[in-house]
């Protein structure tokens, strides 16, 4: 299961059955799961923690050094979940400060040349298309889409189901559920097809939509906002996740 041309640290950690094929090169503290394909001339450094069922083509470049220059070599990780999908040149960095990582979850879909910085956290079930940069220190949470070559700002935040259109800049925090688009980003109303798709009951779209409102569409402060909110509309889980996101923002939210 790996080609005899494929140059693999010894102190690698690879379970039996993963497949590795030809020209890969793998570093040392690197641990691949079960049931993972590694494509030919994939790079993946030392210390990045693969999970199990991943697929990754051809030339990709896993847990090289972070682009920051306070970065001194210090021991920093990448750890990467089950069941991710990550195309041709995708390329994701290690963490910056000694013992943290870059994590990417399960069951995301990285397309050919999508960058994820340093100290980048990807949630579960996410799409990043073509092109997309990910500038250092950007969360992206559950089942977000970003489209083809979206660029977002260091220390960005994405929200849950949040769709992003092609070539936006981001350069805030983007609202779970949300469509944003443009240069500079705007919100477009709901991510309603995502909302179905994942299940979100009528109720509960009705609810988020009166709060997008509240927040985006009228004219008040955001500590105003969060407390009209609180007071008329139901508590949700969606409604609480909108109100966390919402108070643990640091760059303000694109309205």
């Amino acid at each position: 299961m790996i080609h005899e041309t494929a140059v693999i640290s010894p102190c690698a950690q690879i379970d039996s059955d993963v497949e590795i094929g030809p020209y890969a090169v793998i570093g040392k503290g690197v641990k691949i799961g079960s049931g993972t394909v590694v494509g030919p001339h994939v790079h993946i450094a030392c210390n990045s923690e693969i999970g199990k069922g991943n697929k990754i083509s051809n030339s990709v470049s896993i847990g090289d050094e972070p682009q920051d220059i306070s970065f001194k070599g210090q021991p920093t990780f990448v750890r990467i979940g089950d069941g991710n999908t990550i195309r041709e040149f995708a390329t994701i960095h290690r963490a910056t400060k000694e013992g943290t990582a870059t994590t990417v979850g399960d069951e995301n879909f990285i397309m050919a040349y999508a960058h994820l910085g340093h100290d980048v956290q990807l949630g579960n079930r996410t799409i990043i298309s073509n092109g997309v940069g990910l500038a250092g220190h950007v969360h992206v949470a559950d089942k977000a889409v970003l489209s083809a070559y979206v660029v977002v700002h260091q220390f960005s935040r994405i929200g849950d189901m949040v769709m992003i259109g092609a070539l936006t800049r981001v350069t805030q925090d983007v609202l779970p559920y949300t469509l944003v688009e443009g240069n500079p980003a705007k919100t477009h109303g709901l991510n309603v097809i995502g909302l179905r798709r994942n299940g979100v009951s009528s109720e509960a779209r009705q609810m988020i939509k009166r709060a997008y409102k509240i927040l985006c569409r009228e004219k008040r402060s955001v500590d105003n906002a969060i407390n009209k909110i609180m007071n008329e509309l139901e508590p949700s889980d969606e409604i609480d996740t909108m109100m966390d996101f919402v108070k643990a923002s640091k760059r303000g939210y694109i309205r």
